[in-house]
Formats: C-alpha cells, structure tokens, sequence
C-alpha cells in the first residue's frame, strides 16, 4: 500500500523534472560570452579591495560581503554561499 502511494506521487515529479530540465532554452555563444565577461567584471570588482580577515570587515562597518563586493574572497566565505563574513549565531 505505501509503496503505490509512493509511485503515484514520485512518477508526476519525476516526470516533471525531467520536462522543466530538458525543455530549457539553449545558451547561445552570445549568452555564455555575456556570462564570463560579468564574471570577470565581478573577480575585477571584488580583487579592487582586500581585506586581511572578517575582523577587519567588521571594523569597518562593511560585513556582510557578497559575491561580487569590492574585498569579497572565498577564502572569507566559510560555507560557500556567496556571503562572507556573514553573522553566526551559534547553537
């Protein structure tokens, strides 16, 4: 019994996934040339500043930092979700 419930919910997702993945429009050159100039744009923005560490973000009044911000780095974005030095609110 659990088992059909399963298959009658499953399948219409699965399907559905695999129409929303593959009937997406295709990326044209132009769209991906585009995409790695703003990408080098961003890196260009965010190596215009640097910061020795989230304390010194902090002093300055500036944190959070997001991807993109002049002074963000990945190595100031502990869980690599675009945010650096992001506030923790421990357990």
């Amino acid at each position: 019994m659990a088992r059909d419930s399963f298959a009658k919910t499953a399948a219409p997702l699965v399907v559905l996934t695999f129409l929303g993945i593959y009937n997406l429009p295709p990326v044209t050159q132009q769209e991906q040339e585009a995409a790695i100039v703003r990408e080098a744009e961003a890196k260009e923005i965010e190596q215009s500043v640097y910061y020795a560490g989230c304390n010194e973000v902090r002093a300055q009044g500036l944190d959070p930092l997001y991807r993109g911000d002049p002074g963000y780095r990945e190595g100031m974005d502990g869980d690599g979700d675009g945010v650096a030095c992001e506030p923790y609110y421990g357990d």
